[in-house]
């Protein structure tokens, strides 16, 4: 590969708890990436790097349309895994040997910005060039006062995927599913019931069978399980509960507690979803479940409609989560692209920053399908692109309407789920009570952030 005079290293990860790793190791994708004819164009390198396949496809047209217009300035991207993503990070950061830009998400950037890692964006590209961005994205990055971070992503709301044939081999109409309610309350709960009807084990048994055997399902109601943004904190907001206040965790609250049992006893009491051996280490194994014809309900966000679409060979629709005591209380959550304060390059950084937060740059994210844009105006491709394809992407928007629970935020926060996260894992897995691990999770947590 020619040697490049100046490389502008552009890092991507993903949202909190977004999708799964695309695989080990670092691929490099695109025509302009092959062997001594990379960066053959230019006088300098812009390499980004990325952790989603399906967006790093949408960046790399994004990127020969920026290159078109900037000669002077090549672009090379990678794919990332995201298990590696914020060690990576905090290393390199650590080592003044960071990316220039690289995304965040906002579970991680308080501390980057706190740290004084990242360039103020209302100073970098004027405090106006915000009105351009989704204001939810904006405001879950905008701390003490200032903007951390030009937006690229916006997940609107959580909804529920289902499989057609699954749900009229069971009888179950989907348009009942806007109507189903779960509680702590059983005798008030309409969930359950239908979840044991979409449950089979090898002999057909459904889970609402005395002849049940849970050892051997083959057909799995939900996907219930250890996954933050698509069930856990969905849960907790729709029971009233919280999961911080500010930047402490509050794991320990009563309605919390009973959001957590519910889902716990979907697992280990019901059986209608994956056991926490499956999932608690595989963010992937429910999704992949469910385009293999194996589940009939998939919770999650519109970061898997492209997966769902690319993968199920099946008819499937998509249905408002279940409405809790509280209602629909759904997650919303964001990345932005983040410039490093320590760049040697900042006008070439803002360059780019600049073209990642225009519509233009923005909007070949949404016309592949792959995300929601977080440029206002670069987001009716991304719906234009779904109803072209015959899906109906209003769900995953209407729940917004109900009201939000923040996503996590704060500094330390990485320390925080280094601590919390163990524990939430043998709480799924029934090792231990729920109020109790929840206490200890919620314990070590916020001594996590003190430490």
């Amino acid at each position: 590969m020619a040697k490049r005079s100046t490389v502008i290293a552009i890092t991507v990860a993903a949202a909190v708890v977004i999708v799964g790793a695309v695989g080990a190791g670092v691929a490099v994708l695109g025509s302009r990436d092959t062997g001594g004819a990379a960066g053959a164009k230019g006088d300098t390198t812009v390499t980004v790097r990325v952790w989603d396949e399906q967006v790093a496809s949408a960046y790399e047209q994004s990127f020969q349309a920026f290159e078109d217009k900037n000669p002077d300035i090549d672009v090379k991207l990678t794919v990332v895994p995201w298990a590696d993503y914020w060690t990576k990070l905090r290393t390199d950061v650590a080592g003044k040997s960071a990316a220039d830009i690289f995304w965040v998400n906002n579970s991680y950037f308080a501390d980057y910005a706190d740290n004084g890692d990242l360039l103020d964006i209302d100073k970098t590209l004027g405090s106006d060039a915000k009105s351009a961005w989704a204001p939810s994205v904006v405001k879950q990055f905008t701390r003490n006062g200032s903007l951390w971070g030009v937006p690229q992503l916006s997940d609107a709301g959580i909804a529920v995927y289902y499989n057609k044939a699954l749900l009229k081999d069971a009888g179950i109409d989907p348009a009942s599913l806007e109507n189903l309610t779960w509680s702590p309350d059983a005798s008030a709960d309409t969930f359950v019931p239908v979840l044991q009807k979409l449950t089979k084990d090898a002999a057909g048994h459904t889970a609402d069978d005395a002849d049940f055997d849970p050892a051997s399902v083959t057909q799995y109601g939900y996907n219930a399980g250890n996954d933050l943004q698509a069930i856990y904190i969905n849960y907790i907001g729709s029971n009233g509960g919280t999961y911080q206040d500010g930047d402490r965790f509050t794991f320990a609250n009563p309605k919390t507690v009973e959001a957590f049992q519910y889902l716990v006893d979907l697992m280990n009491t019901y059986h209608v979803a994956p056991s926490a051996a499956d999932t608690n280490q595989n963010g992937d194994f429910s999704r992949d479940q469910f385009i293999q014809g194996k589940m009939a309900l998939f919770q999650s966000g519109l970061y898997n409609l492209k997966n769902v679409a690319d993968g199920a060979d099946f008819d499937w629709g998509v249905a408002s989560i279940p409405a809790g005591p509280e209602g629909r209380v759904s997650v919303t959550n964001g990345i932005v692209a983040a410039g490093n304060a320590a760049t040697e390059h900042p006008e070439a950084t803002k360059k780019v920053l600049e073209w990642m937060g225009s519509a233009e740059g923005n909007e070949f994210v949404g016309a592949s399908g792959a995300a929601v844009p977080a440029v206002t105006d670069a987001q009716p491709v991304y719906r234009s692109y779904w109803e072209n394809q015959g899906v109906d992407t209003s769900k995953f928007f209407d729940v917004l309407k109900n009201g939000t629970i923040p996503a996590p935020q704060g500094a330390n926060f990485g320390a925080a789920f280094g601590a919390y996260g163990p524990i939430l894992e043998d709480v799924f897995a029934g090792r231990v009570p729920v109020a109790e691990g929840l206490q200890k999770a919620q314990d070590a947590a916020n001594a996590a952030l003190d430490g």
